[in-house]
């Protein structure tokens, strides 16, 4: 990567804003947070993770989305390591407080976890740094995972491992026996949920990401799926 001075990058569409970090340690079932996930090695994520402040997270629409975070040298030597980058991908919502936290809008924020911010950052620091960012694309390994959620006839999906831009837009699930495409809505974060009962069916997915790309995932799930269950696709956004 050519690191450019600061000025420059942002003319080439980064933006600034702060970091701190949260957690002490890399126990992954800690840092899915608002978005649902319930481990982020399991969804494809590893510890390189961050909650982002409300004008970023856009109602749970940003889970999954990929960050890069360089800590602003040129502002702060003292504790801003020199050219080093980190990728982030967003799993969890920083929430604003009564006393003008640093998560608070209008403010673009990154509470990055302890493996990350320590990528871009001196050990010892005051907590915070000023930082530029940018999106970029997703890179994951393998398919888009589906984790089947809910009970009875509720039927809530979790999507993960979701590549290109990463944060879903709209998703659709289609059953054996179904003719049409049927749509879905976010219940939370990374859960999606359909207004019919799909039990003992083979189901089928569409998603399009924020970005505006579309891929299906036929036949991604068996009828003889279970609650907690977590299917792999074969079809990657890229």
């Amino acid at each position: 990567m050519v690191f450019k001075s600061i000025s420059a990058r942002q003319a080439n569409g980064w933006l600034g804003a702060h970091a701190t970090f949260y957690g002490g340690n890399q126990n992954p079932s800690t840092l899915g947070g608002a978005c649902g996930y319930d481990n982020t090695f399991h969804a494809g994520f590893g510890v390189q993770t961050a909650a982002v402040s409300g004008a970023l997270f856009r109602g749970g629409e940003a889970c999954g989305a990929c960050y890069q975070v360089i800590c602003d040298y040129k502002t702060d030597p003292k504790w801003c390591l020199q050219r080093r980058s980190v990728t982030v991908t967003t799993t969890n919502f920083c929430p604003q407080n009564n006393n003008g936290g640093w998560c608070n809008p209008p403010r673009h924020h990154f509470d990055m976890s302890m493996p990350a911010f320590f990528r871009i950052a001196r050990q010892g620091n005051e907590g915070i740094v000023p930082v530029i960012y940018r999106r970029v694309s997703c890179r994951r390994r393998g398919g888009v995972r589906f984790t089947m959620r809910g009970q009875g006839n509720f039927n809530m999906v979790m999507m993960s491992n979701v590549g290109g831009s990463g944060d879903v837009k709209a998703a659709w699930i289609k059953g054996s026996r179904m003719r049409t495409w049927m749509p879905m809505h976010r219940n939370w974060g990374a859960n999606w949920q359909s207004s019919i009962d799909v039990r003992g069916r083979t189901l089928s997915f569409k998603l399009t990401l924020v970005d505006g790309k579309t891929l299906e995932f036929p036949n991604v799930v068996p009828s003889s799926w279970r609650f907690g269950q977590t299917f792999s696709s074969r079809n990657q956004f890229f």
